[in-house]
């Protein structure tokens, strides 16, 4: 199970060490509110990209934020332990902003990975990620799952 780190300052120490043994740092972020299999592909995806995974997902405020009231259906704490629980994340953590560019200024992974919703020119961390030489890579199946659409088919399944 992979370990979950909350405290940034103590996530930047851990990603510090695991570089100073040379290891490749990737770095993927999401909601993960109803795990998919588009989130196990991507992260498989983004795993197979380097040696260590480090995970950040958005905190509960963050998913209210982008995605509307309603969601996340799943706590941000149950979210990271589920993640955790995947075989190809290594760190997991939540972070609390609008989006990641603090978290990869801080970490400074050697890959930042995105599912294929993106493309390397749409990405939108992508200077942030180029002013510290690191990566973009996009990984994962074509866009086919969502926990937008996940929950739409159940409310329908609920009227029915």
């Amino acid at each position: 199970m992979a370990e979950i780190i909350l405290d940034p300052v103590r996530l930047k120490e851990a990603v510090e060490a695991l570089k100073a043994q040379g290891r490749r740092i990737v770095f993927a972020n999401g909601c993960f509110d109803l795990l998919h299999a588009g989130h196990v592909r991507y992260l498989e995806g983004a795993k197979a990209l380097g040696d260590v995974l480090v995970v950040a997902l958005n905190s509960d405020a963050s998913v209210r934020a982008l995605k509307g009231e309603g969601q996340p259906v799943t706590p941000e704490g149950e979210r990271a332990e589920i993640v955790a629980a995947l075989r190809s994340p290594d760190l997991v953590t939540v972070f609390s902003g609008p989006d990641v560019r603090e978290l990869l200024l801080l970490l400074k992974p050697h890959v930042h990975a995105k599912g294929t919703d993106y493309t390397p020119e749409t990405v939108p961390e992508r200077e942030t990620v180029l002013s510290f030489g690191g990566e973009i890579a996009i990984t994962g199946d074509p866009k086919r799952h969502s926990t937008t659409d996940l929950l739409e088919r159940l409310r329908k399944k609920g009227r029915a």
